[in-house]
């Protein structure tokens, strides 16, 4: 496997090269939710054009995978990605908020994040659904992106589906709640000034 770091000043770029998936990944955290996405897989692309769109993170994602076989190494390689590029960006991470919070409703669905960039990676996901396709798509693969992302950054994440029935929205609910969480988290307090957000003094 080859990968290739690049960040500067609250963006990262992120090329991984595998036998599975050949990903290229760049994003700004104080962009204003331009996006560029291409997976091959369509509706992850819409998922991942909301989270930059909602989180307003300037996103750029070139991923091409065997998604002949299935959209699983896609979806997973992307999630690392994602984390491995957020994780450079933050930097030492200070004056940045470190948690974020957020409820959010979509249509019937009402989902909950909550995150802090703890560098300590744990994981929850507490979401059911009765249908689980969206065409060719199975929403499992959400929890398979999003335990791959946590596992990258080093977060603590926990998400929350209090309810929700129509697949697509439930999807749509958590990815936009989970860029508005992850906006708060990587905000920076001109409060803190240049301290690390614990009482550890380290992250």
């Amino acid at each position: 496997m080859a990968e290739e770091v690049t960040n500067t000043a609250r963006t990262a770029t992120i090329k991984r090269d595998t036998k599975e998936t050949q990903i290229e990944l760049t994003i700004n955290l104080d962009g204003v939710g331009e996006s560029s996405i291409d997976t091959g897989v369509p509706f992850f692309d819409h998922m991942l054009d909301l989270f930059a769109r909602h989180g307003l993170f300037d996103l750029q994602v070139k991923a091409t995978g065997d998604i002949e076989i299935d959209y699983h190494h896609t979806v997973e390689d992307v999630g690392i990605v994602l984390g491995e590029a957020i994780k450079q960006a933050v930097g030492d991470k200070r004056g940045m908020k470190r948690y974020g919070f957020f409820i959010l409703p979509m249509d019937e669905c009402l989902a909950q994040v909550a995150i802090d960039l703890s560098n300590r990676p744990i994981f929850r996901y507490k979401v059911e659904a009765s249908n689980v396709m969206i065409r060719d798509f199975n929403i499992a693969l959400v929890k398979e992106f999003f335990q791959a992302f946590t596992n990258a950054v080093g977060a603590n994440l926990h998400m929350k589906l209090e309810y929700g029935e129509e697949p697509h929205h439930i999807a749509e609910s958590l990815f936009k709640c989970f860029a508005r969480a992850i906006d708060v988290a990587t905000q920076i307090d001109p409060r803190l000034g240049d301290r690390l957000p614990s009482t550890k003094e380290a992250l």
